[in-house]
């Protein structure tokens, strides 16, 4: 029998084997990098080969993490680092966007702003530490302040750059059909639009985060930074590498979860858009 001939299910159940390989294989891969150093880890304590004041074994940054987790240390310092994030990153993003939009839509606000905006987006957060320090004191309004700042320019650059997608003569067809300014920025300049913002979303989070361990590891009585600067005063490096642990186990978890948000509102956006189309007459 020719394989042009064969039932679609038989050609199935041929190659399912291959796909499961292969899908087992995407899966493994991206932790195989992580397996690796942390045996390498294991294998250099074990054997001696680094000191353990220098990088402790494994077994003492696991012990560290339990007695914080069981003691409730962990868990307070967790949730200021947590609330600062995200009063700072929700600020920030919210700025970026109207910021990103109004530049998108508006050209002569675009070539007012942009210029200026790019040269002040290269000074890093903690130059700016100094100058806000003064206005603000050392309080929780400096480290919202910081991390809004750090998540407003990746969100805005996205934004502008996602507008800037939706080209004069796809806009110009759209008015030639029509449609207000209103359907033109809704149905299609966002549409172009909403990948590019989501990716701005995530970088301006990552930048939050790595600003808020940056501002905690300055300016902070409580928080993942202050155990991490705590630890190195001590010289506890177990609770150096426990907090570190932490803050990026966070970050990855909160990143997939933001990019798990994409993915259910792009498919969400293009279901309904096949909705409307066939109801269409």
């Amino acid at each position: 029998m020719s394989i042009l001939t064969l039932p679609a299910r038989h050609l199935a159940s041929a190659y399912a084997p291959a796909w499961n390989a292969r899908a087992a294989i995407w899966f493994i891969a991206p932790w195989l990098l992580p397996l690796s150093l942390y045996a390498l880890w294991h294998l250099g304590a074990e054997q001696g080969w680094i000191s353990p004041q220098v990088l402790p074994p494994p077994s003492y940054v696991w012990d560290t993490l339990s007695e914080l987790t069981t003691s409730g240390d962990l868990w307070l310092n967790l949730k200021a680092s947590l609330l600062r994030v995200l009063v700072g990153f929700a600020v920030g993003s919210l700025l970026g966007l109207i910021l990103g939009t109004a530049m998108g839509l508006w050209r002569p606000l675009q070539a007012y702003l942009l210029p200026t905006f790019n040269a002040l987006v290269q000074i890093p957060v903690l130059a700016w530490l100094p100058f806000v320090l003064l206005l603000v004191g050392i309080g929780e309004p400096l480290k919202y302040i910081l991390i809004a700042k750090a998540a407003l320019v990746p969100v805005t650059l996205n934004t502008l750059q996602g507008f800037r997608l939706a080209s004069p003569a796809l806009r110009e067809v759209a008015h030639v059909y029509g449609y207000t300014r209103r359907q033109e920025v809704v149905e299609v300049v966002l549409p172009l639009a909403t990948p590019t913002i989501f990716t701005g979303l995530r970088l301006g989070f990552t930048k939050a985060w790595l600003s808020l361990v940056v501002v905690e590891l300055v300016a902070s009585s409580e928080g993942l930074g202050y155990l991490i600067v705590y630890g190195r005063q001590l010289f506890q490096l177990d609770l150096v590498m426990a907090a570190v642990i932490v803050v990026g186990a966070i970050g990855y978890l909160i990143d997939r979860l933001l990019d798990w948000s994409e993915a259910r509102f792009i498919g969400a956006r293009a279901a309904s858009r096949l909705g409307t189309q066939g109801e269409a007459p």
